[in-house]
């Protein structure tokens, strides 16, 4: 997963690490490891995440 691109996409959903952690069901923390690149989402949370961020799960990887 790209960190960059999810951060850029969370900004672009015009929601904070708080709010998108609140609509995931995880930790704001969890949101910053993963936009810093130490740790990624679940399998079962990427579809979730890419429904929430409005994107396509290529595009959550960079490739949309």
């Amino acid at each position: 997963m790209n960190n960059l691109k999810l951060k850029i996409l969370r900004i672009k959903a015009g929601l904070n690490q708080a709010e998108l952690a609140g609509r995931l069901n995880v930790t704001q923390a969890a949101i910053s490891s993963w936009e810093r690149g130490l740790t990624m989402p679940g399998t079962k949370i990427i579809p979730k995440l890419a429904k929430t961020l409005n994107c396509t799960i290529d595009e959550l990887y960079g490739e949309g």
